[in-house]
């Protein structure tokens, strides 16, 4: 295995990206980085009391809640169980659902946790709350012109970027004005703005079971919020382009691409480190985790790769994903501008502006990327998100790239498409 650059995150953005041990293990890894991803393995026990009684000190409450959560996680792995098991099949084109209520092309979305909810965001500064269910927009926060930024509650720039909570208390955008928005997303209320970034926030993403919030930037940084606080707690430098996408699960660290530096980082916020990851032959443009060791990425390049903590390169890259186009002999690759994965399972998506969204699936220890099937959709699909139980799958899609105007696709629709997933074997009924 390749060694891999553990790098101070909090040094001066440009200055080198330190030093290495000579104590090695024989694979070109530090006895240090392997007793420090030793330690990280086990890190789910943390929030675990040292105190051998505390089992005992628990109310019958606590119990209750306890089991209802093993329940809800027993749940979820039959079901991706299932998926795994089954493998997906490519839905009835007439059940593939439109949402449409922007002016101009859809840039990002959310799914609520409950899977009741899709949140969308667009260039037209507007974010529009809808149920999936019915498909009805639920609510509308109107974007405003560009100067009214004093009396405008809301947006008035581009929206490049959302997240929720994973307890479904907060929502966050960010917009080419340098702001981040918090709402409540229950009511769409305004609750504040977190200013710090000097350039467009282009990724946003909160730390599961937390409130604390990353942040990207075209200005090169990562910042970390304390949401329940409204306060800022600190910035991590590193990258040398503008960031293009960031994710986080539930570890203290998020993934981040940064665009024309051609580099994939994983930023560990507690150690002060980075890890640095080389792959694409042009702008990385979009970031998903698949699990906490894995993640997935798509660029200008044309290809998607698949990532492992441990290396330093890709474990697998498919070139030409979404085809090329162009006339003959200048042909380029279709860039790739969003990658989506079905967390803790083995199928991740792709969109692009071909006129279809493709669904993959990874092979054995995330070993090559399998084409399953491709849902047809014209314009540039600028995001894709999974719902968390895997029944469905949502595209933003627009006439235009959501970091550009480069060309128009005069036929699109700017909207969501809600794609059902659906599996070759007959679902099982999953009793309680």
């Amino acid at each position: 295995t390749e060694s891999l650059h553990c790098v101070n995150s909090r040094e001066r953005e440009g200055e080198g990206e330190g030093e290495r041990s000579n104590a090695d293990d024989g694979k070109g890894r530090s006895k240090k980085f392997n007793k420090r991803m030793d330690e990280e393995i086990s890190s789910d026990s943390e929030n675990e009391s040292a105190d051998p009684n505390r089992k005992q000190q628990e109310n019958e409450d606590d119990e209750i809640e306890e089991t209802l959560q093993e329940k809800k996680l027993r749940l979820a792995k039959l079901y991706l169980e299932q998926l795994r098991e089954e493998g997906l099949i490519a839905p009835d084109p007439a059940e593939v659902r439109l949402l449409r209520g922007h002016k101009l092309s859809v840039t990002c979305l959310v799914i609520t946790p409950d899977e009741k909810c899709i949140f969308s965001a667009s260039k037209d500064c507007s974010i529009i709350k809808w149920e999936v269910e019915g498909g009805k927009k639920v609510h509308k926060i109107a974007g405003g012109r560009k100067g009214t930024e004093a009396r405008h509650v809301g947006h008035t720039a581009h929206i490049l970027c959302m997240a929720i909570s994973s307890d479904g208390k907060y929502l966050a955008s960010g917009d080419m004005n340098k702001l981040i928005m918090i709402w409540d997303p229950v009511t769409c209320k305004h609750l504040y703005k977190l200013k710090g970034h000097r350039d467009a926030v282009s990724g946003l993403a909160f730390r599961r079971g937390t409130h604390t919030l990353y942040s990207a930037s075209h200005d090169r940084s990562i910042k970390v919020w304390s949401v329940d606080e409204n306060a800022y707690v600190e910035t991590l430098f590193g990258h040398q382009d503008m960031i293009t996408g960031l994710d986080s699960l539930s570890r203290e660290r998020c993934v981040t691409a940064g665009g024309r530096d051609r580099t994939v980082r994983v930023w560990k916020v507690a150690e002060e480190s980075q890890l640095v990851f080389h792959g694409h032959e042009g702008s990385i443009d979009c970031i998903q985790l698949i699990n906490e060791e894995h993640m997935v990425t798509g660029g200008d390049d044309g290809s998607i790769s698949v990532w492992t903590v441990n290396k330093k390169k890709p474990v697998s890259t498919v070139k030409q994903a979404h085809g090329s186009h162009g006339n003959t002999g200048l042909e380029q690759p279709c860039w790739v501008s969003s990658v989506a994965a079905l967390h803790n399972s083995d199928i991740v998506a792709s969109g692009s502006h071909n006129s279809a969204v493709q669904l993959w699936k990874c092979g054995q220890g995330f070993r090559g990327l399998e084409p399953l099937f491709s849902v047809p959709m014209i314009g540039f699909v600028n995001s894709l998100k999974f719902s968390n139980s895997g029944k469905f799958l949502v595209a933003g899609v627009g006439q235009e790239h959501r970091l550009g105007r480069w060309w128009r696709i005069k036929e699109a629709r700017n909207g969501l498409y809600i794609i059902p997933l659906k599996r070759q074997a007959q679902e099982q009924e999953v009793v309680l």
